[in-house]
Formats: structure tokens, sequence, C-alpha cells
């Protein structure tokens, strides 16, 4: 077969031209557990984004260009760990836009952008928090425990992809190959995380959910080949940063954005050298190539969710 022909073919299927599953439905969202003040946190940055998104329309756009212009607006934002962790024993989906980790920076930003299709304006927090949840809980739903929420960004790309809300694409990236480890991270080190210290109880289970993850068919991007896979990463997508640590697959999250023809890295950082907030860093693979802690990377592309019967009763705006 024409080389060409293969490499316009590779190209294509990871750009998301490939069948996804089947979407399933959105869960309705789950009545509020938690006082809103605990749970939102940054209300006029959220009216901010919205309004700023209204008057340029980024509805119509892509999820991924979408996901970038919401990311772009939180750049500056402090670094701030364990921002999830709010009460000593009732979970809830967590948003804080005055704050964030380098997961809830690219959850924040998606979680936003998926609401801007999902339904009509207006727009209030409860809706953000609502994409939240699909995104992060399993099946996308809080149940109200502290093990409905998925701790693993394995776990949520395989969760997600299985009710075709995204594609780990990593596998189909040329160099690709699959990882193995013994995840133990929350259960080795339980102490870190409130909910579990509070409620020894739930370490054994954390336990049989970690040796669930350790038996996901993982893949990544060897640091080598990420240089050469750049050109196959866009705008929105998820970049998980592996490590070489024996306890767990991945150390570190952020979103790529495309620029001067390179894939670069944005994300949430805690070094203090690059001031503790979100940035837009350096291209993925120089910044991957920078630490020997680094292995390489997994990339998972969002899609929208299915959309609300909102848009078909009258409200939705023209």
């Amino acid at each position: 077969m024409n080389l060409r022909i293969i490499a316009l073919g590779l190209t294509m299927a990871l750009a998301g031209a490939h069948p996804l599953m089947a979407q399933k439905s959105v869960p309705p969202p789950t009545a509020p557990r938690l006082p809103m003040a605990t749970v939102f946190q940054g209300e006029s940055k959220f009216h901010a984004i919205v309004a700023k998104a209204e008057r340029e329309n980024w509805r119509q756009l892509p999820i991924g260009e979408r996901t970038i212009r919401v990311a772009r607006e939180m750049v500056g934002t402090p670094y701030v760990n364990y921002s999830l962790e709010v009460d000593d024993r009732i979970e809830s989906p967590v948003v804080n836009l005055r704050a964030m980790d380098c997961w809830t920076y690219y959850e924040n930003a998606l979680a936003l952008a998926r609401m801007l299709r999902y339904k009509p304006a207006p727009y209030k927090p409860e809706d953000m928090l609502h994409m939240v949840e699909i995104e992060r809980y399993r099946n996308g739903v809080c149940t109200g425990n502290y093990l409905s929420r998925m701790h693993h960004l394995e776990e949520v790309f395989y969760d997600n992809q299985r009710r075709g809300y995204a594609s780990n694409i990593t596998s189909r990236i040329p160099g690709a190959v699959r990882m193995r480890r013994e995840i133990r991270e929350m259960t080795v080190q339980w102490k870190a995380y409130r909910y579990l210290r509070s409620n020894p109880a739930l370490i054994e289970p954390m336990g049989k959910i970690e040796a669930q993850v350790s038996n996901l068919p993982v893949y990544q991007v060897p640091k080598t080949k990420v240089r050469d896979a750049e050109k196959y990463l866009r705008n929105g997508d998820i970049c998980a940063i592996t490590t070489n640590g024996p306890g767990g697959y991945t150390s570190h999250v952020g979103l790529i954005v495309r620029m001067k023809d390179r894939a670069y890295f944005t994300h949430a950082t805690s070094d203090r050298d690059k001031g503790r907030m979100v940035i837009i860093d350096r291209p993925i693979a120089d910044y991957v190539n920078a630490a020997s802690k680094h292995a390489g990377i997994i990339i998972c592309r969002p899609d929208d969710v299915p959309p609300s019967a909102l848009w078909q009763n009258g409200m939705a705006r023209q």
C-alpha cells in the first residue's frame, strides 16, 4: 500500500475520524449534599468566563478549541493541592476557580467547555458541577461516597471512553508501548488523604479499586518518541505525564495547546520557579525530556456529551 495513504489514514484516525463507542445518556445531577459555599468557589470568575464565551460564541467551536479558550482564561490562577478534600465523610463534586491543581485545571476547563454545548444559557455554578460529576465520577454519578470518585487518571480515561465521552488515542500513536504497574499510591499513603484518614474502613475497598486500575490496558508514548508524536496532538487533548516510579502510572496532567507548529503543555504547576500557578509551558516533548522522572505521555481526547433535552423545549436561545 502507498505509504502516503497509510500516513493519511493514521493522521485521520488520530484526529478523531474513527467511531467512538455509542454515547450513553447523561445522568441527571445528584442532589447537593454540601453547601454551595463549600463545593463552589470563584463564582465571579465563572460568570466572567461564561459572559465572554457568549459574546464570542464559543459554543460553535469544536470541543478542543472551546476547552483551550476556557483554559487560557485560567492562566495565572494560583496552584493549590488537595482542593477536592472538602469534608471528612461526604463526597461531592467540587469546583474551585480561585486556585487549582493539575487535575482540576484540565477538569474545570473541560467542564465549562462542555457545559456551553450541553445546555442553553443562562448558566449557573450547578451546571458546571454537573459536568465535573460526569467526568470525574464512575458512570458519571456521585453517590456521596468517596469511592464513587475515580482517583486515578487511567480509570477516568477508561470510564469516559467506555461511555463514549472520550477516546484514549495513545495506543494508536506511533511508538506507543504497553505499561504495567502495581497501583498502591492511595492505600500506602492513605494518611495524606482526608477522607481515608477520617474513615480507614475505606482503605481496603480502595485497594481493590487500585488492583483493578493496575489491570487496565494502559499505553504510553515514551519520552524519546514524544517529539515525533506532537504532530498527532491537537488543542484540548488531555495529556498525562507518565512516571518511572513503580507505584503509579502518572504523576502529572495538563492540556495540549497548539502554537507555532508545536504541541505546548499548559498545566497548573507546583514548581516555585514557575510561580506555582497555571501556565502555558514548553512544547510537551521539551517538557518530558527535561526531567529524568518523566517516562512519557498518555493522551486522552474528550468529546462533547449528549446535549440536554432543554435545547428542544423552547428554552434554547438562537
